[in-house]
């Protein structure tokens, strides 16, 4: 890890993911990883980051707002995107689309045990929309 203290240990996770570097995540993810409430586990979280890069090939984690109080991570990340075919239940086909994710981490020893995360989905429809 290249940077020190919790921001730096997010930054480098944010990395590890844009350069798909799948055997580092567990580094960063806790093995007991819950998200939105479902308890995912390492593989299933790993999953999950499988199932949306076969979605958007072209997905890109852009840090837009981060806010750490240890234990805690807030951040705003940025997407400019074009999913393949249905992203979210829209029909996106293609089209490239911007959009946010608002997400809240809990970290223990050093590791995301816990990820609570929104998408901006009325962004993405409004540009449908055009």
């Amino acid at each position: 890890m290249n940077n020190p203290g919790l921001s730096g240990i997010y930054r480098d996770y944010i990395a590890c993911l844009n350069r798909r570097d799948w055997q580092n995540l567990a580094r960063f993810v806790s093995e007991e990883v819950v998200h939105n409430g479902r308890r995912f586990g390492l593989s299933g979280y790993l999953d999950m980051l499988i199932e949306d890069l076969e979605q958007i090939p072209d997905l890109h984690f852009s840090i837009q707002l981060l806010v750490c109080e240890p234990p805690h991570v807030a951040a705003r990340l940025a997407f400019d995107c074009t999913p393949k075919d249905t992203f979210l239940g829209l029909g996106v086909n293609g089209r490239r689309v911007s959009f946010a994710e608002n997400v809240f981490y809990r970290f223990q020893a050093g590791k995301i045990v816990e990820v609570w995360s929104i998408i901006d989905k009325a962004a993405i429809e409004t540009q449908l929309e055009r």
